[in-house]
């Protein structure tokens, strides 16, 4: 499957170019919404936790912003991958072309995403005084492990979506609980000690961590926190794949 994706990658960077320019077709600001959709979903977040809820931590917007771009990219990609599939059917069945290259373009459309929204977090940094140091070395190795992990449950989600119809709308419920169990309005520190290893079971909270901890606290991950991400990416992309090599061959059918 990947050496499909690497021969069709002229196919790919197309659909991706032409993903971005639908996304934002008679949008008046237009690629600015990278940029204003994480600075709203930041202020209103901050507002509630950080004035009516009193959350006491120091820099807290900048903290949250660390844990909700990488989070944004991920949930995104879930949500437009479940239903690449039957919304691309027309084209499995007009041409011949891997089906894998379908979540594979709403992932990399949606990293683009992330990528665009950088320079908001970095200006939010700076803002708070934040200093930026060697940590920043890391954030390649954390982008490549969390494009594996993001990349192998999409494939999941798209293959199993076609035959079972219910999983899309299930998803967005599930996304929902899974955000609050995931490190980014709090720190895991402010878990419950008892539940603390229960959130490291979580396949995207050593990610939000080592954002955290590249970006705010200039800091590299850990050990553990680089294992987590590591093995988490490796399962998930294998995993995917596989899932995806059962499900492929009943596309053309059931689109």
């Amino acid at each position: 499957m990947i050496r499909e994706l690497i021969a069709y990658r002229g196919l790919i960077q197309m659909l991706v170019v032409r993903d971005l320019k639908a996304r934002y077709r008679g949008s008046a600001l237009g690629l600015l919404w990278s940029l204003l959709n994480p600075l709203l979903y930041m202020g209103i977040y901050a507002l509630v936790f950080s004035v009516y809820m009193r959350m006491a931590m120091e820099n807290y917007a900048a903290f949250l912003l660390c844990g909700l771009l990488p989070w944004i990219w991920f949930s995104s990609s879930l949500m437009a991958g479940a239903t690449s599939i039957v919304e691309g059917g027309s084209l499995l069945k007009k041409v011949f072309f891997p089906p894998q290259v379908l979540p594979t373009v709403t992932v990399i459309a949606n990293f683009v995403n992330f990528l665009l929204s950088l320079p908001l977090l970095v200006g939010v940094l700076l803002l708070y005084g934040v200093t930026l140091g060697w940590a920043l070395i890391a954030i390649p190795l954390i982008m490549t492990m969390q494009f594996a992990l993001t990349l192998g449950v999409t494939l999941i989600v798209s293959a199993t979506s076609v035959r079972y119809r219910d999983i899309p709308p299930i998803l967005t419920h599930l996304l929902t609980f899974w955000f609050f169990l995931t490190p980014i309005l709090y720190p895991i520190t402010q878990a419950p000690e008892q539940f603390r290893s229960l959130l490291l079971l979580n396949p995207m909270t050593p990610f939000c961590i080592a954002y955290q901890n590249t970006l705010l606290y200039n800091t590299f991950p850990s050990w553990e926190i680089s294992a987590g991400m590591i093995s988490g990416g490796a399962v998930a992309l294998l995993v995917g794949v596989f899932v995806f090599g059962v499900f492929r061959w009943s596309f053309a059918e059931e689109v």
